[in-house]
């Protein structure tokens, strides 16, 4: 068990426990945070506006799991996956707290065994934190809050939501640790304010991870990061849940995702577990909002893409050629820094399972093209005829695609709550069929494995 106990004021005791007992001290601005909020420049994601208690005890929920998810090494654990993580949360209301599917939730999300132990600490997590108002304060005069992570599905529901709705005002939030998707997401959001209008967008950039290990720190962290991070979604959310709760417990938090990469169905049995995030898988979805539901966090999360593929996504956008013109600075990549080792700009790689359904998606309106990827995997050129790891997600799509699939496998990477089996049935299907129908135009190397199974 690798246990945490999370503080959110430096004047709290250091727990007399065994050194193993690691300390996620929550103090922006102060290099004896373990949690770092902000780069060297700074943050402004609270500046001027305060969340409701509740929102905020659940929003250092998020950042800390997403902390210790990074911060505890897999290769650990006895079966090198599976890790056993206990967390102590300072919060307002500990019954409550002691309600919700906590553990099922985090256990179902990252693929561990969690336990969550709240604790109480009447201050909140804000209080003495600069530019951060006494009292709840709405972030803008916004109707709804939007995750943007700067890929082609968010793009596209921002898109949808602001031309549905001439008048409606949104929050986008991102979260970024420096990379190349925070340029494309400064990129678009520029795009979109120069034609929407900069008074329809307030924007709230967030940076945060575990922080580097220093000498003022109680009880640093140990070196080493996590590189398969499965918790990104619950700080995600639950930073735009806090968002939106300031505005109002009626404002909803829209995560366009499309509903094919949402159940993610292991494209081989071998690919189970690593491979099968759970990020909107709908299982996790409504375990979180069962668990926001009981701690008073009430605000609607809402998927407008949950039962469609991405193919159908861009077919159905509001504005096409608006859409068409900014997907090229898009990021949808798994490892966008990869594209140094080809010489070529960082972006989108090209041979990484995300990369390849965008190929799909976008040839299923006839928008794809090799431009603009480090590696074309349609070619299979320096990735099936060498001997390299970067060919996996291709060869397990080409398996995955033409293979004979039972229907019950859309339930290989968990369960699908409700009565929409056959609605993610049809998702599931018709994704293949897009990445079977763009895979039939292949050449080079891997025309020659899809001929292979045809």
């Amino acid at each position: 068990m690798t246990s945490y106990r999370v503080r959110t004021h430096p004047d709290a005791a250091t727990p007399t426990g065994p050194e193993e007992l690691r300390l996620l001290d929550w103090i922006p601005g102060s290099a004896e945070s373990t949690i770092q909020l902000g780069s060297r420049a700074g943050s402004r994601f609270f500046n001027g506006w305060r969340a409701p208690r509740e929102a905020l005890d659940l929003f250092l929920l998020g950042a800390s799991v997403y902390c210790m998810d990074k911060a505890t090494r897999r290769d650990t654990a006895a079966d090198v996956w599976t890790r056993e993580l206990s967390a102590e949360l300072p919060v307002a209301e500990v019954d409550s707290w002691r309600e919700g599917p906590w553990s099922e939730t985090l256990d179902f999300l990252t693929g561990d065994r969690w336990k969550l132990t709240p604790y109480s600490e009447s201050r909140s997590p804000l209080d003495g934190v600069r530019g951060v108002p006494d009292d709840v304060t709405p972030v803008a005069e916004v109707d709804a809050v939007s995750l943007f992570s700067g890929g082609l599905d968010s793009l596209t529901g921002v898109i949808d939501l602001l031309e549905e709705d001439q008048d409606r005002r949104l929050c986008l939030i991102s979260h970024n640790e420096g990379d190349q998707a925070s340029t494309a997401q400064k990129t678009l959001i520029a795009a979109l304010r120069a034609h929407y209008g900069a008074e329809r967008l307030e924007v709230r950039s967030l940076f945060l991870r575990p922080a580097p290990a220093s000498a003022g720190q109680a009880r640093p962290l140990p070196e080493g990061r996590e590189t398969t991070t499965r918790a990104r979604s619950m700080l995600f959310l639950t930073a735009g849940l806090a968002l939106a709760s300031s505005v109002g417990p009626d404002v909803p938090v829209y995560i366009p995702e499309n509903g094919f990469i949402g159940i993610n169905v292991p494209l081989t049995r071998a690919r189970s577990g690593s491979y099968s995030t759970r990020t909107t898988h709908p299982q996790f979805l409504s375990l979180l909002r069962d668990a926001a539901d009981s701690v008073g966090v009430r605000n609607p999360i809402l998927n407008p893409f949950r039962l469609k593929t991405k193919g159908e996504i861009l077919a159905g956008s509001k504005n096409p050629d608006l859409l068409r013109s900014l997907a090229p600075d898009s990021i949808s990549c798994s490892h966008p820094e990869a594209a140094r080792y080809a010489e070529r700009d960082q972006g989108n790689c090209g041979y990484c399972f995300p990369c390849l359904i965008r190929r799909s998606s976008m040839a299923h309106v006839g928008w794809d093209s090799a431009d603009g990827y480090a590696w074309d995997a349609l070619s299979g050129k320096d990735l099936l005829d060498r001997n390299t790891r970067r060919a996996a997600d291709l060869r397990a799509v080409i398996n995955g695609v033409y293979a004979d699939r039972p229907d019950r496998d859309i339930f290989r990477n968990g369960p699908i709550p409700g009565s929409e089996h056959r609605a993610f049935l049809r998702v599931w299907r018709s994704g293949i069929d897009e990445l079977r129908a763009w895979l039939d135009g292949a050449t080079g190397a891997t025309a020659k494995i899809v001929q292979g199974l045809k």
